[in-house]
């Protein structure tokens, strides 16, 4: 029963598209009240609320229950994110992971501007044509993409590029076409 209620919270996020994981991460912020970067049950209640997902009041504590997973009374956000994100095939983790590891030219599982220089060309973007921004602006803006909603600290973990595709993954039926994306995307 309570999966079920879980799964409806994913559905309802998946409405809204690739983003709808990554908007709850942005209201998972703001649903965080006071700042201890976890939800007591009445924020996680107001901010879906907040949010717009309607699961009513007895849904929401089952949610709540089956994500507070170490029984602490608060769900932190990877507790939160782990239970939103939609399952993927071991195909599409394989792809996910072939394309972290061309983006981490160093090697050391963290992706920081210095991987992306001579991986990702900036000279292109609008705002480095207009001289609005300098290199190191477009690669931040870049990574900002793929960086936890909660903890922006310029580095990108595969926990965090596996987070925003798994949100990429759930809007694509098929693991050929997924496959496909992924390797026209990063050049694989």
């Amino acid at each position: 029963m309570a999966t079920d209620a879980v799964e409806e919270l994913r559905q309802q996020c998946l409405k809204r598209g690739a983003a709808g994981i990554k908007g709850l991460g942005r209201t998972f912020r703001i649903m965080d009240d006071d700042g201890s970067k976890s939800l007591n049950f009445p924020e996680f209640e107001k901010g879906l609320e907040n949010y717009g997902v309607s699961v009513g009041k007895d849904k929401a504590q089952q949610i709540f229950a089956v994500m507070d997973k170490d029984g602490s009374g608060t769900i932190n956000f990877d507790e939160f994110l782990e239970k939103l994100r939609p399952p993927m095939s071991s195909t599409r983790k394989q792809i996910i992971g072939q394309a972290f590891q061309k983006f981490d030219k160093t090697g050391d599982g963290v992706v920081t501007i210095a991987d992306l220089q001579g991986v990702y060309n900036s000279k292109h973007h609008p705002k480095y044509k207009s001289g609005e921004w300098t290199e190191e602006q477009v690669f931040h803006s870049f990574l900002e993409n793929f960086d936890s909603p909660y903890d922006k600290d310029g580095k990108v973990t595969l926990e965090e590029f596996v987070n925003y595709y798994s949100g990429v993954s759930a809007s694509i039926d098929s693991d050929e076409y997924f496959v496909t994306m992924m390797k026209n995307a990063w050049k694989l």
